[in-house]
């Protein structure tokens, strides 16, 4: 894609987010998604073949249903109240239809099935874009109407996530499918904390964006999209190697790295609210995801790639990619545990 038409695309992306960021209008609210919709499909498609083609009719198809059934809400709230303020006490059937609508839109379960599947199909780039920046715009518009939102259907939706994003991505090989379902199961740690502390689940959200940008830009340094390609890195970049295992470890979120944050503070917060169950639920399921973040990091940076001792060496073509922002990202995802006094103080 030529870079001024790549420009144009990205600035209506950031711009339809922004607007849904900023509106108080509910109609406003709707023409951002749909501005940041019609934008991210010839991202998705950078890279033209059959698959990424395919993945991004799927995107196009669910956030379509999505923003028919986000209109529906909004419309019910506008024939209850007469007024189209966001900030305004939804009527609970226009909630429960904009709650789901959102969830379809961030991949909650039971709406998740199209995450994986367009992740796999796309570049990591997009995918990239696809697992950090579209989950912004729903998880503000939750954030702001979080007050009115069913709890039930909420905390439900929130299990169910955490859940599959553990088991789905135990018997995964490709590295892109495994950050999606990652991607769903942080997702439904931010909707447990969302009616409880919704400032948490923002703490959530930017930890969460600054592992997974670093991961995939480790990832696309690298070249790698499946763990078998992602083992030989330790003869090319034995530095990157233990990178990778300090940032999964870090994504399963175990102390003392930034990871284990969110979760702790999460926790925390449930237990003062008289919860025993869900943080239990959550903090079991979070085993999941770290088994395979672990199987991950076994791969990469515990076992030699078996092969001919001729082959051991991977050829040495010099890395052109500029990735300056990944020193500070790295120290991002991985040394925040120290701020943790100043971060609980935001609540």
């Amino acid at each position: 894609m030529k870079p001024p038409i790549l420009t144009i695309i990205m600035l209506t992306v950031i711009s339809g987010t922004m607007i849904v960021m900023t509106t108080s209008h509910w109609l406003m609210v709707w023409i951002g998604f749909e501005m940041n919709l019609l934008a991210i499909i010839p991202i998705l498609m950078k890279k033209y073949n059959p698959r990424a083609m395919e993945a991004a009719t799927k995107y196009f198809l669910t956030q379509a249903t999505a923003s028919m059934l986000l209109m529906m809400g909004i419309i019910i709230n506008l024939l209850h109240s007469g007024q189209w303020t966001v900030s305004k006490d939804l009527n609970p059937m226009a909630s429960i239809m904009m709650t789901t609508a959102l969830a379809v839109k961030l991949g909650l379960a039971p709406f998740h099935f199209w995450v994986p599947e367009v992740t796999q199909g796309i570049s990591l780039s997009s995918g990239l874009i696809l697992l950090t920046w579209q989950k912004i715009a729903p998880l503000s518009i939750l954030y702001q109407i979080s007050p009115t939102i069913n709890p039930n259907l909420l905390l439900a939706m929130a299990i169910m996530s955490v859940m599959i994003g553990g088991w789905g991505g135990l018997n995964q090989t490709q590295l892109r499918k495994i950050m999606a379902y990652s991607s769903i199961a942080h997702m439904g740690w931010m909707t447990a904390i969302m009616m409880y502390s919704p400032t948490m689940m923002i703490l959530n959200l930017t930890i969460y964006i600054i592992m997974t940008l670093t991961t995939f830009m480790l990832l696309m340094y690298n070249s790698t999209t499946t763990t078998l390609s992602l083992s030989q890195t330790w003869n090319k970049t034995p530095l990157i190697t233990s990178l990778i295992l300090l940032l999964m470890m870090s994504l399963g979120g175990l102390p003392p790295l930034s990871g284990f944050i969110p979760k702790w503070m999460i926790i925390q917060k449930l237990t003062k609210n008289e919860m025993i169950m869900m943080p239990t639920l959550l903090a079991m399921t979070a085993l999941l995801n770290l088994y395979f973040y672990m199987r991950l990091t076994y791969t990469t940076a515990l076992t030699m790639f078996p092969s001919n001792n001729c082959m051991k060496m991977k050829w040495r073509f010099k890395c052109t990619k500029k990735m300056i922002f990944l020193p500070p990202l790295i120290v991002m995802s991985t040394m925040l545990l120290p701020l943790t006094p100043m971060l609980s103080v935001l609540d």
